[in-house]
């Protein structure tokens, strides 16, 4: 499956699977706007840092083409570009895709995108390297003949240009016939987990359940997960990271129970301009989204909602970053720089 891709027939555009309607509908948006691609990114349409990574850099040609067509200025077509690099704030795989394209915007709009699918392919071929890494760490560590797995959230497929981050350490720990049962945290407030990861466990014929999560926790401490990994929206240059909501809570239970704790992620992801996790933004997205689900409101009228879309987990809970260029077992100094971008 595509999660974002670029089309050229019968108008070209990014062809975006819609997240939003996972898994009752598969549906497909071609995105041909700035407008239509900040509010796709928004609203989750497109979601998980890779596939943002790869929102971004094919953003910068749609508002190349969009400024072509409706005769904008540069300075507009700036603005434009900067709008998509902006749209979430904690995900650094964002910027980062429009920054990797936006220094060709001078020789055009072809240019642009011949760059920007390079950060497609070459995201996927980095997931499938760091999918190898991490598995090969995590059985070099854990002495189970088939390994329990606790995940959050999406870091599969669809969360990437291809293959998965976390999800693909899973997959490849099940190619090598060495998986065993996989808890899939449902991961509130949108149940990304329940919705996506349970959706793509399906497809390829992984046995797992769905579990709240509040629940994880638990799982872990009675000793029901040989490993917990988890994707990265951000990771400081001292390794602590940023990622979705409930992340936290289980590298805690993680540390207690003596049970690795794994993050999984492209380099791109790894920011060493941010020294530690403080000085990373967290999104806090519509209270909406926590008084109700899918339009019907479950908290009492008056109630306020707070909704963090992101907590960061210090490197000192962290057993191991994995990126496509090896394991850092420690998110100090050396060890991360050589993981990182």
């Amino acid at each position: 499956m595509r999660a974002i891709e670029w089309v050229a027939d019968p108008d070209p555009a990014i062809r975006l699977l819609d997240q939003t309607l996972l898994p009752d509908h598969e549906r497909y948006v071609d995105v041909r706007t700035v407008d239509a691609l900040v509010d796709a990114i928004r609203r989750l349409v497109v979601r998980g840092a890779p596939a943002l990574g790869g929102a971004g850099a094919l953003g910068v040609v749609v508002a190349m083409r969009q400024a072509e067509r409706e005769g904008w200025s540069p300075k507009r077509r700036d603005a434009e570009v900067d709008r998509v690099r902006d749209a979430r704030p904690t995900a650094v795989n964002l910027a980062w895709g429009v920054d990797q394209v936006r220094q060709a915007v001078p020789r055009g709009s072809a240019a642009v995108l011949a760059l920007a699918e390079q950060v497609l392919v070459q995201d996927e071929a980095a997931n499938r390297a760091l999918s190898r890494h991490g598995a090969d760490w995590i059985l070099a560590r854990v002495a189970v003949g088939a390994v329990r797995v606790v995940t959050h959230c999406n870091t599969g497929a669809l969360a990437t240009c291809g293959w998965g981050t976390a999800y693909g350490v899973v997959h490849e720990l099940h190619r090598r016939g060495r998986l065993g049962l996989v808890y899939a945290d449902e991961t509130r407030p949108l149940l990304q987990g329940a919705r996506l990861t349970s959706w793509e466990l399906q497809h390829d014929g992984i046995e797992h359940v769905v579990q709240a999560d509040g629940a994880a926790a638990s799982t872990i401490l009675r000793g029901l997960v040989d490993v917990a990994i988890i994707g990265a929206d951000r990771i400081a240059a001292n390794g602590d990271t940023a990622n979705k909501v409930g992340s936290v809570a289980l590298a805690l239970a993680c540390q207690r129970a003596g049970v690795p704790f794994v993050v999984a992620a492209p380099s791109s992801t790894v920011d060493l301009s941010v020294a530690t996790g403080d000085e990373i933004v967290i999104e806090e997205r519509d209270e909406d989204e926590v008084l109700g689900f899918a339009g019907v409101r479950t908290a009492p009228a008056g109630a306020r909602g707070f909704n963090p879309a992101f907590d960061v987990t210090p490197h000192d809970l962290i057993s191991a970053v994995v990126t496509e260029r090896g394991v850092a077992e420690t998110g100090a100094g050396a060890l991360m720089t050589a993981v990182a971008g």
